[in-house]
C-alpha cells in the first residue's frame, strides 16, 4: 500500500461515513485529461469564478501565470472551492509562460490558446479525443500573449451572434467547460484519475475536511 494510502486510511477515521462517501463520488468524477491555464488574469472575481467553475465540472489542476498581474481571488466569489483544486503558480522568472508551456507539452497536453486566431476551430468542432489538452483564457483586456499565441497547438473561439466580439473570460470559461467536459464523457478517452492520484487527493481532501 502506497504512503497515501496508508495516509487515507488513517485519517478516515477522523471524518464521518458520509464525508467519505462524498469524496469517494467526487473523486470518480474527477479528471485530468483537460485542465485550465489563465494568464495575466487582472481581476480577482474572474479568476476566482473560474476556479469555482473548474471545480464544480470537476476539473482537478489550474495553472496561473503570472507574468504582469499577480493572482488574487475574491472569497465571495471562490467559496472555498480552491481548497479541492491543485493550483500551480508561474511567477518566478520573466518567462512564465513559457514555462507553463514547456511544462505542460512535457506532460503531454495540447496546448488550445482561446482566440479568434486564423485557423480557430469552433466548440462543436474541437476534437476532445486527439489527447488530453489545457485551455487557456487571456487576461480581460489584451486575451493571451503573443508568446503563447506563437506556441499554442490549436485555437479555440465560441461562436458568437452579436455586435461584441468576446464573452466575460468567466462565462467564457463556463461555456467551454460545459460543453467540453460532456464531450469527454461521452467519448471513448480514459479521463478518470489513475488509482495513485485517487490516493494523493482522498488524502489530502481528508486532511481538508479534518482542518475545516
Amino acid at each position: 500500500m502506497s504512503d497515501c494510502a496508508n495516509d487515507a486510511s488513517f485519517l478516515s477515521g477522523m471524518v464521518t461515513e458520509r464525508r467519505l462517501s462524498r469524496i469517494e463520488a467526487i473523486l470518480a468524477q474527477r479528471t485530468r485529461y483537460m485542465t485550465v491555464a489563465l494568464e495575466d488574469i487582472y481581476q480577482s472575481q474572474n479568476t476566482s469564478a473560474v476556479l469555482r467553475t473548474c471545480e464544480c465540472f470537476g476539473v482537478q489542476d489550474v495553472h496561473i501565470i503570472e507574468n504582469y498581474n499577480r493572482f488574487s481571488v475574491n472569497p465571495m466569489v471562490l467559496k472555498g472551492s480552491d481548497k479541492w483544486l491543485n493550483i500551480y503558480r508561474y511567477r518566478q522568472t520573466d518567462s512564465n509562460t513559457a514555462n507553463a508551456v514547456d511544462r505542460l507539452k512535457s506532460e503531454g497536453y495540447r496546448v488550445i490558446a482561446t482566440s479568434l486566431h486564423e485557423g480557430s476551430v469552433e466548440l462543436n468542432s474541437f476534437d476532445v479525443e486527439r489527447g488530453k489538452f489545457v485551455i487557456v483564457f487571456g487576461n480581460e483586456h489584451q486575451g493571451v500573449s503573443e508568446y503563447m499565441l506563437r506556441h499554442a497547438d490549436e485555437y479555440l473561439r465560441i461562436p458568437m451572434y452579436g455586435f461584441t466580439q468576446s464573452f466575460n473570460i468567466s462565462v467564457s470559461a463556463g461555456i467551454i467547460l460545459s460543453r467540453f467536459i460532456e464531450k469527454i464523457r461521452n467519448s471513448n478517452v480514459v479521463w478518470q484519475l489513475t488509482n495513485p492520484e485517487k490516493d494523493r487527493l482522498r488524502a489530502e481532501w481528508l486532511q481538508t475536511s479534518i482542518n475545516k
